[in-house]
């Protein structure tokens, strides 16, 4: 299998590349904000990232009564062609790259430039979770669909039950032990953008959050290793009849 295949239609909508690290006591909303502002050359829209819960409370013979109430975590910064996201959080670092992808180098290249940035100035030390995340969009020229047609993994319906799908979500976890990894595969489909189309998503995310190497350098091979098994992970889940659709 050719994990370094190219294709001049790839259906990926969105690249992610994320780090989490240990909260940090030192780490504060106005240290995030002026490291937003010092790139709003290159990501001139800056917002704030919320995080909302909710609660509720029910007691026998008092009425119901509800609380909302939400927390700042962090900033987004987005690129002025709205292209490139980067958000610098609290716990953490996110980098993505929207439609359409060019190639892995440049996305490294950018979102390790940037998370520098992020660890200089937050002063971290200790990375305990990252990960590399590819979500596909895959139309098809069909509707209904075979699956079985395009996708290697999809879900199996009991020859005793109607065929005919409107709608599924799946979810699969696959360890992947000889790089210390998880790999997570969501697929469903999806609202179709042109008639006589049915629209998939193939979402492949890969984590990896224990033993991570403190040195940058090997660090950032981790994320070589991640994104060669993401590619495998592709190229296994489709059928030939899907790669012409991308060729």
């Amino acid at each position: 299998m050719d994990q370094r295949r190219i294709y001049s239609q790839a259906p990926i909508t969105e690249a992610i590349i994320d780090l989490r690290i240990a909260a940090r006591t030192e780490i504060d909303l106005d240290m995030l904000r002026r490291l937003s502002e010092a790139t709003q050359d290159r990501f001139p829209r800056i917002d704030p990232i919320y995080e909302a819960t909710g609660k509720m409370q029910v007691k026998p013979g008092i009425s119901a009564s509800a609380s909302a109430h939400q927390i700042q975590l962090g900033f987004r910064a987005i690129s002025s062609d709205a292209k490139i996201v980067c958000q610098r959080q609290l716990t953490g670092f996110t980098v993505s790259r929207l439609a359409p992808y060019e190639s892995w180098e440049p996305f490294r290249d950018l979102a390790r430039e940037l998370w520098d940035q992020y660890r200089t100035a937050v002063g971290c030390d200790v990375v305990t979770r990252i990960a590399v995340r590819y979500v596909n969009r895959i139309d098809l020229p069909e509707s209904p669909v075979e699956l079985k047609h395009y996708f290697r993994t999809s879900p199996e319906v009991s020859a005793d039950l109607p065929q005919l799908m409107e709608g599924f979500f799946m979810q699969i976890r696959l360890p992947q032990a000889d790089i210390g990894s998880t790999a997570v595969l969501n697929q469903t489909i999806v609202p179709s953008l042109q008639s006589d189309c049915t629209s998939v998503v193939l979402d492949i995310d890969l984590f990896r959050d224990h033993a991570l190497p403190g040195d940058e350098c090997a660090l950032w091979e981790c994320f070589e290793v991640l994104h060669d098994r993401k590619n495998e992970i592709f190229e296994a889940c489709i059928t030939d009849a899907a790669r012409e659709l991308f060729d």
